[in-house]
């Protein structure tokens, strides 16, 4: 009876066994994520690219305000002219436009502040009409608004002389503009956005690069790395690396996108976040795609080397890649960034771009990612393959191409 019961038992121990072995990825996964949330390297890193994302957000939207706030020095009926300024403004959506108006006895007292700096501008009768006074520079918002607002007051005055009205005189004047794609996202806001996607996707592609190759290095020179391979599979403690580091680089882009949303709010320009909210989306998917791609060559840079010193030479390839499509993805524009989009780890920046810009129809961006998996895919399966084969070698330094061939 007894053999009949050990029997069992010892086949629920083998197959619990590997079942254990199988599912070795998780407990090297968490081991990942526990040791890199107690990095103060780490924690330095997230807290201050936080902050520079928040305070550049409000520098902007502060910038912004600042510079539409104009005040004007004026005398007798000029104060009339500046308050039709800012009312035209804001009747042309220009709601950052302010123009106050400082009433001063003479026209050399308007000189006097504007040569002071204390208001931006002076403006003075001049014959029939107003002159415009500045220090050492034209300011195109105060020239634009007072000189609508001249023109307009102006043309109210002869209409009266005239015996008409300024309706009948401005009838047919107007010019509409219309937009063949409305949704489309300015130029300028697109390549914000597109220095955005590349800052982060360099950072972490870096960040967490070099920390899974100098994680491969140490277990190597500890000889921790004997232990785990007969414990699990190299394939498996390939997997807990790279989706462990992958966790946490996604938490922290999504934390980085919150944060920035979040800034646009509170300063007032909820309206970008329709522009920009698609593009976004499409970012964080193919930043996962791309992400988890380079990790697994990063666990290669670090199989390689036998020492901490050998990682500079066996990264290198890695940087510079990662340098080129940070600076192709926000410069190249037109036909080149068309091309990009479609190029695998290049689309990670170059499409969500153009999904920002509004140049991407719907079904690009699913093609580019279709292809940006398969390659992915297909760098995937040779990096594991070099991996496994270079993580035991701690004789020498290895090459990309000992490593190639060894794993054929």
């Amino acid at each position: 009876m007894s053999t009949v019961q050990t029997r069992p038992a010892q086949s629920r121990s083998s197959a619990d066994d590997t079942s254990s072995a199988h599912h070795a990825w998780r407990t090297v996964t968490e081991r990942e994520i526990s040791v890199k949330l107690k990095d103060r390297t780490f924690l330095i890193t997230t807290v201050v690219t936080l902050a520079i994302i928040i305070g550049a957000v409000a520098f902007q939207t502060v910038m912004a305000a600042h510079a539409g706030k104009k005040t004007v020095a004026t005398s007798g009926p000029g104060t009339q002219i500046v308050r039709l300024a800012d009312t035209l403004a804001h009747q042309g959506g220009r709601d950052g436009v302010s123009l106050k108006s400082r009433v001063l006895s003479s026209t050399s007292a308007v000189r006097s502040a504007v040569q002071s700096g204390k208001v931006d501008a002076g403006l003075v009768p001049a014959g029939d009409g107003w002159r415009l006074i500045g220090k050492d520079s034209k300011d195109d918002v105060i020239s634009t608004w007072l000189g609508v607002a001249v023109q307009q007051a102006t043309m109210q005055k002869n209409a009266v002389a005239a015996g008409t009205s300024l309706p009948a005189l401005q009838k047919g004047t107007a010019l509409p503009y219309d937009l063949i794609d409305p949704r489309a996202t300015s130029t300028g806001l697109a390549k914000g956005v597109g220095y955005a996607f590349g800052f982060l996707f360099y950072l972490a592609s870096l960040l967490f690069g070099l920390a899974i190759a100098n994680s491969v290095i140490e277990e190597k020179q500890n000889r921790i790395v004997e232990i785990l391979a007969s414990a699990i599979s190299l394939r498996q403690l390939l997997i807990g690396k790279v989706l462990g580091n992958s966790l946490l680089a996604i938490a922290q882009l999504v934390i980085f996108a919150a944060a920035a949303l979040i800034a646009l709010l509170a300063t007032g320009n909820s309206s970008a976040l329709a522009g920009i909210s698609g593009g976004i989306s499409w970012f964080i998917v193919f930043y996962l795609v791309g992400f988890i791609t380079l990790a697994c060559v990063w666990a290669v840079a670090g199989a390689l080397a036998t020492r901490s010193e050998d990682l500079q030479a066996t990264s290198t390839p890695i940087s510079v890649v990662i340098i080129a499509v940070f600076i192709a993805g926000i410069s190249v524009s037109g036909t080149a960034q068309v091309v990009l989009s479609y190029l695998p780890l290049f689309s990670t920046i170059a499409m969500p771009i153009r999904v920002v810009a509004g140049t991407a129809t719907w079904w690009e961006p699913l093609v580019s990612l279709v292809l940006a998996l398969a390659a992915g895919y297909g760098i995937i399966r040779v990096a594991d393959a070099m991996y496994r084969r270079s993580l035991m070698q701690t004789g020498r330094k290895l090459s990309y191409r000992d490593a190639l061939r060894t794993a054929e």
